[in-house]
């Protein structure tokens, strides 16, 4: 139950998925694709729970009054500034977690377009992986329930048609971060040429989630690790194995023939330029 019960609140974050009341056993807040039995999310390579001993991974969140909170805040209100620059729009871009998005966040990082029609078995692979990696941090967050920081400093989030839903969802750790720099490390194994890179993407996709004032830094930070700590386990599953070779594999033959359909790279290293 407890594993449904974190499924459902990662699920209903995603961006077009509207809550609905619904009749006991499914939960209030249960997205309409979740109650029908139509999720458009393929199922985890570790079964879309929490990461077991994430309460042993993770420490609680900034006590009141200490350096590591005031550094929380400081990075918000930092963050702020950055409403309607080419940052915040990016930022925007990568709160997205429909299917296929967060993969594709990364084609400019790879040199070629990360989606299902040119790069089906890495889409297939961390499509799958997503769901581990976003689900890992559930335990941790119904722990502390941390409230975001627009609940805090008043300031609208880059996603306020969500912003009710997030408001239920513990803030600590970022599962936004640990997709990002999970998807990252594994994008590093089968290109390891661009590792560099790609965690340099993987963290910025983190990041982005500071820059919408959804969460706070030490949030992406421990998302990070519980990310690492994920990653690591799905190496150890024959059926992610099996998945990351096909799309090693796939990527070589991607990267001998000219790039095509790629996004607006230029406009993505402008919004991440220092």
């Amino acid at each position: 139950m407890r594993t449904m019960a974190f499924a459902l609140a990662f699920l209903v974050l995603l961006p077009g998925c509207a809550a609905t009341a619904s009749a006991p056993p499914v939960a209030a807040d249960t997205p309409p694709s979740i109650a029908q039995g139509t999720s458009p999310f393929p199922p985890g390579y570790l079964g879309g729970g929490a990461l077991p001993g994430g309460l042993d991974l993770v420490p609680p969140p900034p006590a009141e009054g200490s350096a590591a909170l005031a550094r929380d805040k400081e990075g918000a209100a930092a963050a702020v500034t950055l409403r309607g620059s080419p940052r915040w729009d990016l930022a925007t871009a990568d709160a997205d977690l429909h299917p296929g998005r967060p993969a594709a966040a990364f084609s400019c990082t790879a040199g070629f377009p990360i989606d299902k029609d040119h790069a089906p078995a890495l889409d297939r692979l961390l499509g799958r992986a997503m769901v581990d990696l976003g689900m890992a941090t559930g335990e941790v967050k119904k722990r502390y329930m941390r409230a975001r920081p627009f609940m805090e400093n008043g300031q609208p989030s880059c996603t306020p048609d969500r912003e009710d839903v997030l408001r239920r969802d513990g803030s600590y750790p970022s599962g936004h971060s640990s997709i990002g720099y999970g998807t990252s490390l594994i994008l590093a194994e089968i290109l390891p040429d661009r590792a560099a890179a790609l965690v340099a993407r993987g963290r910025a996709f983190g990041d982005s989630r500071r820059i919408c004032n959804a969460h706070w830094l030490s949030d992406i930070e421990e998302g990070r690790v519980v990310a690492t700590a994920t990653v690591m386990r799905l190496n150890a599953d024959p059926s992610f194995a099996a998945d990351l070779a096909a799309a090693r594999a796939e990527a070589a033959k991607l990267r001998a023939q000219p790039a095509a359909d790629m996004p607006d790279c230029a406009k993505e290293a402008q919004a991440l330029a220092r």
